[in-house]
């Protein structure tokens, strides 16, 4: 008696080989698209910038403020006598920025802490005067125009929606308490 061969015919291999190609083109087009990691990616970091606002704000005891422009997310410490934010008015990062070509462009320094919208994305402000605000010494949020110190806080609440890659990320700052989540 002999003992039949094992192992695959042609056509078989053949549909596997056509199978793998279609996933491969299907996960290669969307590896190549970066717009939806880039999104998660600067929601994250810009939730952290404003937590780290906040923080320093309380810790160093004074205002920290926090500037939303098309082109970069800024941190300064006296933004109202330099609105460039430049000199000795910026909040230094803690490690420095990303150091990316665009944030360098955008914010011509690797020491302060300032980040570029990456290519692709685009964010929308929603909230009165939110697109600048400062943390007070308390960690509490108020819009541009209120004094410090001062009472009674005009800022609004802020949420900051990130868009690229089809999808709403969004960051939110609580009205009274400042929370960012």
């Amino acid at each position: 008696m002999s003992v039949p061969a094992r192992g695959f015919t042609l056509v078989e291999l053949v549909v596997v080989m056509v199978l793998i190609g279609i996933l491969g083109a299907v996960a290669s087009a969307r590896y190549f698209d970066s717009t939806g990691f880039d999104a998660a990616a600067y929601t994250g970091q810009t939730r952290t910038m404003l937590r780290y606002a906040q923080k320093a704000a309380i810790a160093q005891h004074r205002p920290v403020y926090v500037v939303l422009s098309s082109r970069r997310i800024a941190l300064c410490v006296n933004y109202r006598s330099d609105a460039t934010c430049g000199g000795t008015n910026r909040l230094l990062a803690p490690a420095g920025n990303s150091g990316a070509k665009a944030t360098l462009a955008a914010c011509g320094a690797a020491d302060w802490y300032c980040e570029a919208t990456p290519a692709g994305l685009a964010y929308a402000v929603q909230g009165a005067g939110a697109a600048y605000f400062f943390f007070d010494a308390l960690g509490r949020p108020f819009a541009a125009a209120d004094p410090y110190p001062g009472e009674p806080a005009s800022f609004a609440g802020l949420v900051l929606r990130i868009t690229g890659d089809g999808q709403n990320h969004d960051v939110t700052v609580s009205q009274e308490s400042g929370y960012v989540f």
